[in-house]
């Protein structure tokens, strides 16, 4: 028992050696930048892709939309950002721009 208080007593840290606070802040900050370049920056750099791709939509591309509907753009209403897509014969639907998951084929 009384070897178990003395290697207790030891380990507190009270030989007078100060510890630099800062130390205690590394692996937390070590965590940070390791979770920025893993996860937040490549979602970033797919949102702006999305975004360039949504922008560069054009009358005759071929897209998939987020819920799996395949159809050719047959017109843009700007200034709603309604789609027009063709779906089969005689059969358009109206979808926001922004339900545009890929574009398949350009024009």
């Amino acid at each position: 028992m009384n070897h178990l208080v003395l290697m207790m007593g030891t380990a507190g840290g009270g030989s007078g050696q100060g510890s630099n606070p800062l130390m205690g802040f590394l692996p937390l900050l070590l965590i940070i930048v390791v979770m920025y370049f893993l996860m937040i920056r490549p979602q970033s750099k797919r949102q702006k892709e999305h975004k360039a791709m949504l922008a560069s939509l054009d009358k005759g591309d071929k897209i998939m939309t987020s819920g799996g509907v395949m159809g050719t753009i047959a017109g843009i209403r700007e200034a709603d950002n309604i789609l027009i897509v063709k779906i089969a014969d005689n059969v358009k639907i109206e979808l926001s721009r922004g339900s545009v998951a890929q574009v398949i084929k350009k024009k």
